[in-house]
């Protein structure tokens, strides 16, 4: 049985389980698991282990620093922090998180000047906590928290320790804004969006997500799910890590 990982490029739309589904029957393999879950609205880089001694090295990538691209929607929020959520205008009289508790403008926009946008954003750089969010994988008890999000609970959860490496301001143009930003393993994307939006005194969520990279490996060496059938799936895979060496490549 050819045993190894597939990086596949995850397009919008299929949840992470959805792929793995689709590789089982692509392959003729139950024993496959992935690593680092992409919500349904994102997409970018997913690796999957494809049989027992792939899966059980995909820690090796978990542990990785990951790199994305994202673009807030300024001037509202939402309820999963992202655009599948309850959308809700922000408050623009609501103060903010600045040290001072001013209010961030007082145009009628309350749009953020560029400039006040780069000064927020280098207040996430570097080792900073971030509350999961209620809408995510994570587990508390056992049960996955968007289990009891759906169920309208809100359950208290603690603040994690993560390291935001780099933000970079690709494009800003209201309501929308363009970003680069590498991190290490563990940060949600989404609550990192939210808080930004908070600190800005306008509010904002993800619009769109992907993923570029997981450590060395990037994007461009992920092939599309629609290009591998039974015939050539074999001819896409990685090997294992007795000679490729996911976290110090």
């Amino acid at each position: 049985m050819s045993c190894g990982f597939l990086f596949i490029n995850k397009p919008v739309g299929p949840t992470s389980h959805d792929i793995v589904n689709q590789l089982r029957k692509i392959t003729g393999i139950k024993r496959i698991g992935h690593c680092g879950t992409l919500d349904p609205f994102a997409s970018g880089l997913l690796i999957f282990g494809i049989g027992r001694p792939a899966t059980k090295q995909l820690s090796n990538f978990l542990k990785a620093d990951k790199e994305y691209f994202t673009t807030l929607l300024l001037g509202a929020t939402s309820n999963t922090g992202d655009r599948t959520g309850a959308i809700i205008k922000y408050n623009p009289y609501l103060k903010t998180n600045d040290d001072n508790k001013k209010p961030a403008s007082n145009n009628k926009n309350n749009q953020p000047t560029l400039s006040r946008i780069n000064r927020v954003l280098k207040r996430f750089i570097g080792n900073i906590e971030q509350t999961p969010p209620m809408y995510s994988a994570k587990k508390i008890n056992g049960v996955r928290l968007y289990k009891l999000a759906r169920q309208g609970k809100v359950v208290a959860r603690k603040k994690q320790k993560i390291t935001i490496k780099q933000i970079k301001l690709i494009n800003y143009c209201w309501p929308r804004l363009s970003l680069k930003i590498s991190c290490s393993s563990g940060t949600y994307i989404r609550s990192l969006g939210q808080d930004i939006g908070i600190s800005l005194g306008c509010g904002a969520y993800l619009d769109e997500l992907t993923r570029w990279s997981i450590n060395s490996i990037t994007l461009k060496q992920a092939i599309e799910l629609k290009k591998i059938n039974r015939d050539n799936w074999s001819n896409y895979l990685q090997k294992l890590f007795h000679s490729y060496n996911a976290t110090n490549a």
